[in-house]
């Protein structure tokens, strides 16, 4: 771990990027990656394959260390404290702790597929914030209905499509009511027909006001909902700006030949 840098403080950011650096057996993945997202912004991150948006997702809640640079969510570093100028990984049960304010969507569901819906969703809220069974379970039912499966509490995973699950690992997420929500290409695995109701959830949660920062290859939804899109490549931020500007005009080379080819 290279030796802590301090960020610019920004009054209400959610996330703060400063130099974030990411390799994989010698390979950059992540370039120096500066960023922030203030509280209850949507930030849809886009680009090709392989252009490092996916581990900056897994390393903002600490499934990846960072090799330099620094991240903090709501003011907290993940993973890591700072002692003398130097970062020092955080013991688990600490990491646990600060993880447990950020929820995560993957590409696939993750549910447990022993467990009913109803005991997904409330195992985290009982085993990390130690919430009674009752509340807990209060609490589920409520998501359950948010996300539009009111009554599916006793079903298993396995019983339920692929859209199904998606909102389930939603609520799941939510059940630890986090202070920010990372969703890594939540809809890539689902089945066209089946996108529409993810993203119909995600839209929900954007106009509440949920800080949220999107891996995705739906435009349309970066388009509509994004206050600010970020374009990767090649592990570097190439550009970044408000959906309509850089859809319509976008200012670099590189990002004018991927929407081109994607648009």
């Amino acid at each position: 771990m290279t030796t802590a840098t301090t960020p610019e403080q920004e009054t209400g950011a959610a996330v703060e990027c400063v130099g974030v650096q990411k390799s994989f057996d010698g390979t950059p993945v992540l370039r120096s990656v500066d960023l922030a997202v203030e509280h209850g912004q949507v930030l849809c991150l886009i680009g090709p394959s392989g252009s490092g948006k996916s581990t900056f997702l897994r390393c903002l809640n600490h499934l990846e260390r960072i090799d330099g640079g620094l991240l903090r969510v709501a003011g907290e570093m993940v993973g890591y404290r700072e002692h003398k100028g130097r970062l020092h990984e955080l013991r688990q049960h600490e990491i646990a702790r600060r993880r447990a304010d950020i929820g995560m969507v993957f590409q696939s569901f993750n549910l447990f597929p022993h467990m009913t819906v109803l005991e997904n969703i409330v195992e985290a809220p009982m085993s990390v914030r130690g919430i009674k069974r009752s509340a807990a379970e209060e609490d589920a039912r409520r998501l359950l209905d948010k996300v539009g499966l009111a009554g599916r509490e006793g079903a298993y995973p396995r019983m339920l499509s692929g859209g199904q699950q998606q909102r389930v690992a939603i609520a799941r997420a939510l059940a630890m009511h986090p202070k920010i929500m990372l969703f890594d290409e939540p809809t890539s695995a689902l089945d066209p027909e089946l996108v529409g109701e993810v993203l119909a959830v995600m839209k929900e949660l954007a106009a509440e006001g949920m800080t949220m920062i999107v891996v995705t290859h739906e435009l349309g939804f970066a388009r509509e909902v994004a206050d600010t899109v970020v374009f990767m490549d090649g592990g570097y931020i190439v550009e970044q700006g408000a959906p309509a500007e850089l859809f319509a005009n976008p200012q670099t080379e590189r990002c004018r030949d991927f929407l081109s080819k994607v648009l």
